[in-house]
């Protein structure tokens, strides 16, 4: 018996050796390959006056307001999708466009109709996406590549692309190079407009999904944070992680002909017509194209981000950042609002909020329910931490799946999930941006977001809360005697659930094994 296991035990070390090894040569080659394939660098263009429509829109807003920033907070996917939408089509000079998620989905394609006629124009689009969710829509990507006037880069890619099981050997043999992601999320017009925020492109996150979709904010923003935008974004394109699509795929010959007819198709089918006419009622953003609605000016905004070398898992450095946000955060003096979908303090965060509950802080934070998460795991890292949170005077908010004041999609659906990631402090702080507070936000994925000082902005972002954590829409989560409860207070009558509300079995089950696993690196 002793022998065998020992036998065993020889065998498992000359496996792992060997895997060890094979992950070396796996890192030696990519490396090798990345740097031989490195696409040339390029920079954002230059404004050039009034060249362009949103140079004409733009220049007079900010000429107004000199050394301000202008911001218009997106909290409704129709605006979120219409201003994506719009800007490109009266692009004339740039669109530079950064993203973790880009489906080529119905929405996704209505936006791939766009950069096509933007580039068609002469506008020249640059593209940069993170690899891990391209697996299988290649093909659109590199149809959209062989455009002369667009260019697609992929960040931390895969040499591997056709077939499950050769990818999946390569993030095997990568996984601690690969477990980095590029999660930031800007769209950036003629050097004169960004979007940022936590929505990616497709559509559950413009009320398209006949599933469930993503409660999302975003915010857009004029002036220096631009600036601020095209300084990241270059950092991004230029790295040595993003890899231009054509070393990896090349494109039939006939791929961006065939992409114009299917995009074309889809637009000329029922379903565009319907969602282009609840477009048109959408009218804020119209109003801020036309300059008729109100932006929110202030001297103190600024766009943060992490830097592209924490994905080559670079030492953290104090403007990173996970570092800014605890520091802007962490002075809050009266209230502090919280709005992260996926919510894994940690011990140390849950000291962290304690403290300033201690301090005289009204903490206040607003969450997916089990129900709502679309990421099982993350719910199994999160669920420990609610009785602490609780005892440590914390208000814990988690949203309904299904609610009174949810909105049915186009299509049918009226199931929601929580995606927006943003806080606002004493009634002028704030934050917009793709940072979650859990591990894999502060520790392995970049990130970016939106820091800014206006009581407009925050007041526009209170208000949001409070309508994201009312009854109609959120539980209200309590201790009684110890044990943890849910309120349904929109209920007739009011409801207490004594578990996970709304949620299966197996949903249940699936969440408290994750929460025993060793993984909450991971999320």
């Amino acid at each position: 018996m002793r022998q065998a296991a020992k036998k065993v035990l020889t065998w498992l070390g000359i496996g792992l050796a060997a895997f060890a090894l094979a992950s070396l040569l796996a890192l030696w080659a990519y490396g090798r390959f990345a740097e031989s394939v490195r696409g040339p660098p390029s920079q954002v263009l230059p404004v050039a006056g009034a060249a362009t429509p949103v140079d004409r829109l733009v220049e007079p807003l900010t000429a107004a307001h000199p050394g301000q920033a202008g911001m218009v907070i997106l909290g409704d996917n129709l605006d979120a999708f219409a201003i994506r939408a719009a800007s490109a089509r009266a692009a004339g000079r740039s669109l530079d466009l950064q993203y973790y998620i880009w489906h080529p989905d119905f929405t996704g394609n209505l936006l791939h109709s766009e950069l096509l006629r933007a580039a068609d124009r002469g506008v020249r689009v640059r593209l940069l996406l993170d690899d891990l969710n391209v697996h299988g829509s290649h093909s659109v990507l590199a149809a959209l590549d062989s455009h002369p006037g667009i260019e697609v880069r992929l960040f931390n890619p895969t040499r591997a692309r056709e077939g499950t099981l050769a990818r999946g050997v390569e993030l095997l043999l990568r996984f601690f190079s690969v477990n980095r992601r590029m999660h930031n999320k800007t769209w950036i017009v003629d050097g004169r407009l960004a979007v940022v925020g936590g929505r990616n492109v497709g559509d559950e996150y413009f009320d398209a999904a006949a599933g469930m979709n993503f409660m999302d904010t975003d915010a857009a923003v004029v002036g220096p944070p631009v600036a601020q935008a095209e300084r990241i974004f270059d950092a991004y394109w230029n790295s040595p992680t993003a890899i231009p699509l054509e070393a990896l795929v090349q494109a039939e010959s006939e791929a961006l002909p065939r992409l114009r007819e299917s995009i074309d198709a889809g637009l000329q089918s029922d379903r565009a017509g319907p969602y282009a006419e609840r477009l048109q009622r959408a009218q804020g953003v119209r109003d801020l194209l036309e300059g008729r609605r109100t932006l929110h000016w202030t001297g103190d905004a600024s766009i943060i981000s992490d830097p592209p070398e924490k994905a080559q898992g670079a030492t953290p450095g104090p403007d990173w950042m996970t570092p800014v946000l605890l520091a802007r955060a962490g002075a809050a003096q009266r209230d502090l609002k919280v709005i992260s979908p996926y919510f894994v303090p940690g011990d140390d965060g849950v000291r962290w909020f304690g403290g300033l509950v201690r301090r005289g802080v009204e903490v206040g934070i607003l969450t997916n329910s089990l129900a709502a998460n679309d990421v099982m795991a993350v719910h199994g890292g999160y669920a420990r931490y609610r009785v602490p949170l609780l005892r440590s005077g914390v208000a814990l908010h988690e949203l309904k799946s299904q609610g009174q004041g949810i909105r049915s999609s186009l299509f049918g659906s009226s199931g929601a999930s929580l995606h927006t990631k943003a806080f606002v402090a004493d009634g002028r702080h704030g934050f917009i941006g793709s940072f979650n507070l859990d591990p894999r936000s502060m520790n392995l994925n970049t990130e970016m977001g939106l820091l800014f000082d206006s009581p407009g902005a925050a007041a526009e972002l209170e208000r949001l809360y409070a309508a994201k954590t009312s009854a109609p829409v959120s539980y209200r989560l309590e201790l009684v005697d110890g044990a943890l409860r849910w309120h349904d207070d929109a209920a007739q009558p009011p409801y207490t659930w004594e578990r996970e509300p709304d949620a299966s079995l197996w949903r249940r089950g699936v969440s408290r094994v994750i929460g025993w696993l060793p993984v909450e690196s991971q999320l």
